[in-house]
């Protein structure tokens, strides 16, 4: 399995240096801004995305570990507390986005292939004859951590905002980066597991111990597309990216 593990850490570090992602501190901030706000379609998708894929799931074990992660979106049945997704929008204000650019902003053509690509890679994984290997997969690496790999990129830019008399602020941005990340490796994630990347590798590692070379192979097909979905979402962005100019050095 460390053949598995130096191949998806290889495609996070891939991720961490998109160059959009690299280079998030130079942009504009409309167009820090527009990253944000088309960023929050994502994230909108994600809670369906993870009922989608539950739906698809036999793995009883894997089934619970999702459960549970869908319901720390919505920490409170009462409706005293806000949901990750209310969390989200108080950070972008915070950040400097607009209620009416909010209200006013719509998916992108690119941001509606990502969101359309995302569930179709669910759905067809869901066909295969180890469907709960793939889905677990996606749910492990574009669900969690990509999207900690992401947040901790934006973060860079974000962190003096979120300071408040020392303290760390931030609802959402922060908080995802650490929860979601992976942080142990494949092999001794069921031992350690603290992190919804390292609960899901529990039953991944768990398929990829037995699976052989078959199920190694639909684990890296499973990543490789993941990335490819991300990787497309943040293209989007080159434009304003080359059309600022790198800082230089004194």
């Amino acid at each position: 399995m460390e053949d598995l593990d130096r191949f998806e850490n290889e495609l996070i570090e891939r991720y961490a240096q998109h160059p959009v992602l690299a280079n998030i501190a130079r942009l504009p901030e409309e167009d820090f801004a527009a990253v944000l706000l088309q960023r929050r379609f994502l994230s909108l998708a994600f809670t369906p995305a993870y009922d989608l894929a539950i739906d698809l799931l036999n793995d009883e074990e894997g089934l619970r570990i999702a459960r549970v992660i869908l319901r720390e979106e919505y920490p409170d049945n009462r409706g005293n507390t806000r949901s990750h997704r209310e969390d989200m929008t108080a950070d972008m204000i915070r950040l400097g986005v607009s209620r009416e650019a909010l209200v006013h902003s719509r998916p992108t053509a690119a941001t509606r292939l990502a969101i359309d690509a995302t569930f179709d890679l669910i759905a067809d994984a869901g066909t295969r004859a180890d469907a709960d290997l793939r889905v677990l997969t996606i749910l492990r690496f574009w669900g969690e951590i990509l999207v900690s790999v992401e947040y901790g990129r934006l973060w860079e830019r974000m962190e003096p905002r979120f300071d408040q008399d020392g303290e760390n602020a931030s609802r959402f941005y922060f908080p995802h980066h650490q929860h979601d990340a992976k942080a142990e490796p494949l092999v001794t994630a069921g031992l350690l597991a603290t992190t919804h990347a390292d609960r899901l590798a529990t039953r991944v590692g768990a398929y990829l111990g037995s699976g052989g070379a078959a199920a190694a192979d639909s684990f890296r097909e499973m990543e490789e597309r993941s990335l490819r979905i991300k990787v497309d979402f943040y293209d989007q962005f080159l434009p304003a990216l080359e059309r600022t100019p790198a800082r230089t050095g004194s």
